[in-house]
């Protein structure tokens, strides 16, 4: 297991970690994930007040396996809110759950939208209950954890209140490359989520997709690329049993430039996307927004690029029905609510027909609806 430094933190993280939304739901299978991870050298676990009973079973976890408090690093996560009062008792419910007298990592869970932004700038808001704490040793480090749009998270490293950040971006979604950088100029630990789950469910791929990446994986492919990015700190393994470690950390060591073979790779899951698409391919320079309708046609149109150009219908469809169904965790409408106002259009380089792009991804991918784990 490779370490790397989390940004101004100065904490040394193992550059997998361990995310616990997906072991929430027995006691015994998150002791037996746990250990295991720690027995393969990670040294950051994940958790939220939002994610079931997993505060509750990882503190009982680390008494069981006695493991002392400073050879492991906590992060939990507490969604925004306009009472300082509640944080408060979230934050002392966090410590209690989990039966430690201090976080190593505390993220404002989902700074999604400007609203959010704005009510963490106040006087006397959440965040100052966080910032006190700090100061009171119950927390060594604040950051957040964010599903906005790429002005509103540079927005909100720049306030200069976060010393870290949990972050999307993997091979199928590089819309927050900029974001990496500004993070890394400020110094802000990079901690990628769901880098297999919402990165193309890579555990469950296509035929077509593993076809063009043989000898390699798609998943160990989405890993390596994002360890051979220096400049980010650790990714989320969001295993639900300890069998399920193993795959991914089989790259733990493997942290350098990558190789001919993945680049060689790589080439070809564009050619192929490129000699599929046709005219059809959207580039995600994101110039058809805004929408009138609100309909979120980068990301539409991105699933179709992979559902369409790589048959990865299974993971368009299960984002695309995240549409209209999880708030501001997924914002905007679904591709049928394009009322062929046009005015996307001279704005596409691409001159794409994205009324009918929208309708299609509509029909290739809407089913009934999914809704985030703690809604």
């Amino acid at each position: 297991m490779k370490y790397r430094r989390f940004g101004k933190t100065e904490l040394n993280l193992s550059v997998f970690s361990l995310g616990l939304m997906g072991c929430c739901y027995s006691q015994s299978q998150l002791l037996e994930t746990v250990k295991k991870a720690l027995e393969l050298g990670i040294n950051h676990i994940e958790t939220a007040r939002g994610y079931g009973e997993s505060e509750v079973f990882l503190g009982l976890a680390l008494k069981k396996l006695n493991i002392p408090r400073e050879k492991i690093f906590i992060t939990t996560k507490l969604t925004p809110v306009d009472d300082a009062k509640i944080m408060k008792q979230w934050l002392d419910d966090s410590l209690s759950r989990l039966g430690v007298d201090y976080l190593d990592n505390i993220a404002i869970h989902g700074v999604n939208t400007w609203e959010h932004l704005e009510l963490l700038t106040q006087e006397n808001s959440c965040l100052t209950v966080l910032q006190k704490a700090k100061k009171q040793g119950k927390i060594k480090h604040i950051g957040f954890s964010t599903h906005g749009s790429l002005e509103l998270i540079s927005a909100t490293i720049l306030t200069s209140f976060f010393e870290f950040v949990n972050l999307h971006y993997y091979y199928f979604f590089q819309r927050h490359a900029p974001i990496i950088e500004l993070a890394k100029k400020q110094d802000l630990g990079i901690f990628i989520i769901s880098p297999t789950d919402k990165g193309g469910r890579l555990y469950q791929p296509s035929g077509k997709l593993s076809q063009i990446c043989q000898p390699l994986t798609p998943l160990l492919l989405n890993y390596r690329f994002l360890l051979s990015n220096p400049q980010i700190t650790t990714l989320s393994v969001g295993a639900s049993n300890p069998n399920e470690l193993i795959n991914p950390l089989s790259v733990a060591d493997d942290d350098g430039e990558l190789t001919s073979l993945e680049l060689e790779t790589l080439e070809k899951i564009q050619k192929t996307l490129k000699d599929t698409l046709t005219t059809d391919q959207c580039l995600q320079c994101y110039k058809c927004l805004p929408c009138p309708e609100n309909i979120n046609i980068p990301e539409i149109l991105r699933l179709r690029n992979l559902g369409v150009g790589l048959d990865m219908t299974e993971y368009a469809s299960y984002r695309y029905q995240m549409l209209e169904n999880a708030g501001h965790w997924f914002w905007g409408k679904k591709g049928n609510r394009c009322t062929d106002c046009g005015e996307c259009l001279p704005r596409c380089p691409e001159t794409l027909n994205i009324p009918q792009l929208l309708r299609d991804s509509h029909t290739k991918f809407n089913g009934s609806g999914r809704r985030r784990l703690w809604e």
